[in-house]
């Protein structure tokens, strides 16, 4: 069946960076696209990051845009997000996603402390 393990998640200061993972198995990882997707408390969950199958095309949020960076390792199944420059109103769960939301992975959660 399919699975999608996220990872990396934390506490962390304003400015600091993390690096989530999200290990991806059950399905032909190389010929899919993946999003990352979060939700923050009492809102509703967005789209934050985009990544074609070859990992060619990219596209963000504007809310995390020149700060985040998307990647995958198609030979590990394993897609990332780099996050840098970390604001408090990126505290949230952050979850991986086959396409847009065919499947959802636990979730990991990130906290931006000011």
């Amino acid at each position: 069946q399919v699975q999608l393990v996220e990872s990396g998640g934390g506490l962390v200061q304003a400015g600091d960076s993390l690096r989530l993972s999200c290990a991806a198995s059950g399905f032909t990882f190389r010929q899919s696209y993946m999003t990352w997707y979060r939700r923050a408390p009492g809102k509703e969950r967005e789209l934050v990051a985009f990544i074609s199958s070859d990992g060619r095309t990219t596209n963000y949020a504007d809310s995390v845009k020149g700060r985040f960076t998307v990647s995958r390792d198609n030979a590990k199944n394993t897609m990332y997000l780099q996050m840098n420059s970390l604001k408090p109103e990126d505290t949230a769960v952050y979850y991986c996603s086959r396409a847009n939301g065919l499947n959802w992975g636990q979730g990991t959660q990130v906290t931006v402390s000011s």
